[in-house]
C-alpha cells in the first residue's frame, strides 16, 4: 500500500492545470513574444481537456497559443521540462497537441522565428466589412486610442479563414461555446478593431466580435438573435462590450424588417450589459420620462420601445424598473414601498405559477404524494425567496444607474 501511495505522489507531479499551462498572446511587436506581461490565460479549458481541466504526463507544461494582433496568424508550441515516459515505463501522457489541433484551423506555425516574420505582413491587414461606428477610449499609457466597429457578411473576401481563427477563442472564454456554420448567409458578424501605430504605419488589432443569427418572423419580419459575444481579455473592462452592443442595436433599429432583437441563452454578465445599453437608449423616449414612471409600466412604453428601438416587452419592463428606481426617492417610505411592490409583482410570476400547479395537484394526487410537494411551495419560503430576488435585482439596477451616471 505504501508503495502505491508513493507511486501516486510521484505521478501527481506530472499533472498540470491546463488553465495555467495555456499561455496566450496577441502579438504586435517581436518583443511581445518574450514579454510575460502580454500573456493571458483561459477562463475555461474543460471543453478541450475535460471537466477537471488537468493534463497528465508533463512537468513544467506550457502550451503556447500566440496570435498576430490583426490577422490572428497563429503560433502553436508545446514546451515542458520533463515527460512521464522518461521516468516511468508503460505510463502514457495525454495527447496535449492532438486536442489543440482539433480546434485550431490549419495554417498555424510551430516555429517562433517563422511566427515573428508573419508580423511583417500585419501592415497589409485591413478590417473586414463595412464601418458602422468609430469611438475613442482614453488610456493613461497611450492617450486617446481609436476603435472601429465593422459589420461583415460571410461572403467578404478572406473573412472565412480569419473567422476560423477568431472563433477558437470561444473555447477558452465562453463556458458552453460551440463553433458555428459560417457559410449560412443568415449570420451577421460584427468586429471591433483598435487602430495603432507601428513604425509610422497605421495597423489594426482585433479586439472582439459578435455573431447574430437572423430568424424569420411571420409574415415579413426578422428577429436578430445574438449568439456569441466576446471581447478578448487584453481589452476587457474598457467599455468595448457596451460600444459593440449599442452599435449593433442601432444598426438593426435602422432596418424596417426587424421585429425585435434577442439573445440566445444570455449569460448573467450579458444581461447586465444589455440592461445598461437599453437604459441608455430608452431614457430619452417620451413614454419613459420621470413624470410617467411612477404611474407604472404602460402599454405606451412597451409600444414605443418596440417601434423605435426594437426592444421586446420583457426587456422594456426591466428598463422601466431601472429608470423608475433612478427617479424614486427611496428614503421616502411610501415611494420605496410602491417601487418594491411594483418589482415584486413581476418577480412573483414564477411563484404564482407554482400556486396554479399546486391547485392542479390537489385534484389528482393522493394525500401522501401531495405532502411531498407542499414543502416546495410553502408560502413563507416563497416570501423569503421573493425578498432575496428583489434585493439582488435592485443591487444590479443600482450598479447600472451608477455606470450611466459615470459615463453621462
Amino acid at each position: 500500500m505504501a508503495a502505491i501511495n508513493t507511486m501516486e505522489k510521484k505521478l501527481a507531479e506530472y499533472k498540470c492545470d491546463t488553465n495555467e499551462a495555456i499561455c496566450m498572446k496577441l502579438v504586435r511587436f517581436p518583443e511581445d513574444v518574450e514579454d510575460d506581461s502580454t500573456t493571458f490565460h483561459p477562463e475555461f479549458s474543460h471543453q478541450v481537456y475535460g471537466d477537471d481541466e488537468v493534463a497528465f504526463g508533463y512537468k513544467g507544461l506550457q502550451i503556447q497559443l500566440f496570435y498576430t494582433a490583426g490577422n490572428l496568424s497563429t503560433l502553436f508550441k508545446v514546451k515542458y521540462s520533463s515527460k512521464v515516459t522518461e521516468t516511468f515505463d508503460c505510463v502514457e501522457p495525454d495527447d496535449i497537441e492532438g486536442k489543440i489541433r482539433e480546434i485550431i484551423p490549419a495554417g498555424f506555425t510551430c516555429n517562433s522565428d517563422d511566427f515573428i516574420s508573419l508580423l511583417e505582413k500585419e501592415a497589409n491587414f485591413q478590417p473586414f466589412g463595412t464601418l458602422l461606428h468609430t469611438y475613442t477610449v482614453h488610456s493613461e499609457d497611450a492617450g486617446e486610442l481609436t476603435y472601429q466597429i465593422h459589420k461583415v457578411d460571410v461572403n467578404c473576401a478572406g473573412f472565412h479563414d480569419y473567422h476560423k481563427r477568431l472563433q477558437t477563442f470561444l473555447m477558452w472564454f465562453i463556458e458552453t461555446a460551440s463553433f458555428i456554420d459560417a457559410d449560412d448567409d443568415r449570420w451577421d458578424f460584427f468586429l471591433v478593431f483598435e487602430k495603432y501605430n507601428k513604425d509610422g504605419e497605421t495597423l489594426y488589432a482585433t479586439v472582439g466580435y459578435m455573431t447574430v443569427y437572423n430568424y424569420y418572423v411571420y409574415p415579413d419580419k426578422t428577429r436578430p438573435r445574438v449568439s456569441q459575444m466576446l471581447i478578448l481579455p487584453p481589452f476587457q473592462g474598457e467599455g468595448h462590450g457596451a460600444q459593440l452592443l449599442e452599435a449593433v442595436h442601432r444598426f438593426y433599429c435602422s432596418l424596417p424588417k426587424v421585429q425585435d432583437i434577442t439573445a440566445e441563452d444570455p449569460s448573467e454578465s450579458y444581461v447586465k450589459l444589455r440592461d445598461y445599453v437599453l437604459v441608455k437608449l430608452c431614457q430619452g423616449l417620451p413614454s419613459f420620462t420621470a413624470d410617467k414612471l411612477p404611474l407604472g409600466f404602460s402599454a405606451d412604453m412597451a409600444k414605443e420601445a418596440q417601434d423605435k428601438l426594437k426592444i421586446n416587452k420583457k426587456h422594456a419592463r426591466r428598463v422601466y424598473e431601472i429608470l423608475r428606481l433612478r427617479a424614486t426617492d427611496m428614503s421616502d417610505e411610501d415611494k420605496a414601498r410602491e417601487y418594491r411592490l411594483e418589482v415584486k409583482k413581476r418577480l412573483f410570476g414564477p411563484y404564482r405559477k407554482n400556486q396554479r400547479e399546486m391547485a392542479k395537484m390537489k385534484k389528482c394526487l393522493r394525500p401522501e404524494e401531495l405532502l411531498s410537494h407542499v414543502d416546495q411551495m410553502d408560502t413563507q419560503t416563497q416570501h423569503e425567496e421573493l425578498e432575496k430576488s428583489y434585493q439582488v435585482v435592485v443591487e444590479d439596477y443600482r450598479r447600472i444607474i451608477e455606470r450611466i451616471a459615470t459615463h453621462a
